[in-house]
């Protein structure tokens, strides 16, 4: 586990749980194991915890436990492999999005800007969508799309058009060949946050990120018992925007829905007013904490 994060505000995390000892808990983002490690501790024998997680180097990091079961899935597929194991309903999950410093270290693994390797992206291995292959074959207003809506940029229709024009010429295969390509969309002095921006969106299409965080909230208001624990964690205003929406609508977007008396028709109150802060000192010390917000909700 050492390759992996230390995780982000783990007390926070562990607290909004409110785990009890033969409890039923999911982690749906094991990566290194830091949070469901913490979680076996407050279980007692009786206790069960579910793992989840795509990646396949996340294995490396299995729990040897009786009261452990690990799914190698998309957290998308939360309710079938819920199901499958017989664990609904549970008592809270746990959900710390994004891409582990473990996986922006592996170069070949293409995440990260600092290194050179193809533009890959696959948080799942075995899926089929590269950043390589969205980089090459999207239209242009595709491309506009991403960039715009997943990466928050600026002059993203410009972007779109020089990657458009630029691939004409030869397939844009590495990280080293997409910031040649885009180098002159590049503002000056900001040139990391936006070759980041950049990064995001594509990762963020590659693995469908949104849909998938949409899926799995939907499914963790079925999945839940009531007065269960739902405790998310992100790391971009997208994602976190999505949590709240849920947490405090039941829905993305519009407005919550009420029944004919008048009542909020939604599965989840927020234990929270607003989103919980890594602190000063842990920020120092962990500087991946600086963009997290964690949101903590019991469902009705």
């Amino acid at each position: 586990m050492s390759n992996y994060h230390n995780p982000v505000m783990l007390q926070e995390c562990i607290e909004a749980l409110n785990i009890r000892k033969d409890g039923t808990y999911i982690d749906v983002t094991f990566g290194g194991g830091g949070h469901s490690r913490e979680i076996l501790k407050h279980l007692g024998e009786d206790g069960t915890l579910l793992a989840f997680d795509q990646d396949a180097d996340a294995q490396q990091n299995m729990i040897d436990d009786d009261r452990f079961v690990f799914v190698d899935q998309n957290f998308r597929y939360l309710k079938n492999f819920a199901r499958l194991h017989g664990v609904i309903p549970v008592d809270g999950i746990l959900a710390d999005l994004g891409v582990s410093s473990y996986q922006f270290d592996q170069a070949e693994r293409g995440f990260s800007i600092r290194f050179d390797a193809e533009l890959d992206m696959r948080m799942n291995q075995s899926s089929d969508l590269t950043a390589k292959q969205v980089i090459n074959t999207y239209s242009e207003a595709d491309l506009h799309r991403i960039f715009g809506i997943y990466g928050e940029i600026q002059n993203a229709k410009s972007l779109a058009n020089t990657i458009a024009t630029a691939r004409l010429n030869a397939p844009i295969v590495t990280v080293a060949d997409l910031k040649n390509a885009i180098a002159n969309r590049i503002p000056k002095g900001k040139e990391n946050k936006y070759l980041a921006q950049v990064f995001q969106a594509l990762r963020i299409e590659v693995n469908q990120e949104l849909e998938a965080l949409k899926d799995f909230l939907i499914q963790s208001a079925e999945v839940l018992v009531s007065g269960g624990r739902l405790v998310v964690m992100s790391y971009h205003s997208l994602e976190d925007r999505l949590v709240k929406n849920f947490i405090a609508k039941g829905k993305f977007s519009g407005e919550v829905e009420k029944d004919f008396f008048g009542n909020d028709q939604k599965p989840f109150d927020a234990v929270s007013r607003g989103a919980i802060t890594a602190t000063e000192e842990e920020i120092k010390q962990n500087n991946r904490a600086r963009s997290a917000k964690l949101r903590i909700a019991v469902k009705k």
